[in-house]
């Protein structure tokens, strides 16, 4: 994935969805922030914003936070958008070695018992059916990366519905995309929502696998190139 990237300063995140940060020219203006977690450690005042620009002229903040730089040179990807477009590239070109034996491919499915819409659906040759949620890992805390960064009821059905996917017979996959290119291992975050830590383990337990894989980051003149590189390890 090809980025288009210009670079600003952050002054601060609020209402969730919106952002100030100083362009290069001086010039402070509002960027909009596709993140509805609490993007702990991504949005530190005097980090580096790096934002894309829509042509799209209906939109009131046409600046759109795609990656911060964190004065250690740590790229995080925090447009959680991004995540299942680069998961699906990395279906698409095979690169998840889990994952590559499918024929059909098909995004937000609905299913389950409470009425939920899976990131992706597979089938393969023998029609195994397999039900794949993508989670973004941005969370970076002494040296380990976490999820969720945030309480997440939503977190907590998609396990539910995926521990059904199993029990019904099917192949259930929670893919954690690690979007932060500090973060070289992937836990629950047991110290933010208990809850959800209980249900991954339970998950485990039940048979749904539980995979991570990292995206790498190459900066050029034009922007940034964003691919999902290797898989990491789920303790």
């Amino acid at each position: 994935m090809k980025i288009e990237l210009h670079k600003a300063t952050l002054i601060k995140r609020y209402k969730r969805f919106l952002a100030d940060v100083i362009l290069e020219d001086g010039t402070i203006t509002t960027v909009h922030v596709a993140n509805t977690g609490a993007m702990s450690g991504c949005a530190d005042e005097g980090d580096i914003v790096w934002y894309s620009v829509s042509d799209n002229p209906k939109r009131k903040y046409p600046f759109s936070w795609e990656v911060t730089e964190k004065p250690n040179g740590d790229l995080i990807c925090v447009n959680t958008i991004r995540a299942n477009q680069l998961i699906e590239e990395a279906l698409n070109e095979k690169v998840i070695n889990e994952l590559n034996k499918f024929t059909h491919l098909k995004r937000e499915v609905k299913y389950g018992n409470e009425k939920s819409k899976i990131d992706f659906f597979l089938i393969d040759q023998k029609n195994t059916k397999t039900y794949i949620e993508v989670k973004s890992v941005t969370l970076l805390e002494n040296e380990q990366g976490y999820f969720p960064d945030a309480k997440t009821e939503r977190g907590q059905k998609h396990l539910r519905e995926l521990i059904d996917v199993v029990e019904q017979g099917n192949r259930a996959v929670l893919l954690f995309a690690v979007l932060h290119s500090g973060i070289s291992s992937v836990q629950a975050a047991t110290h933010i929502d208990e809850k959800y830590a209980q249900l991954l383990t339970l998950a485990k337990q039940k048979g749904v696998e539980i995979i991570a894989y990292k995206a790498d980051f190459k900066q050029n003149d034009e922007g940034v190139i964003i691919t999902v590189e290797k898989q990491v390890m789920v303790k």
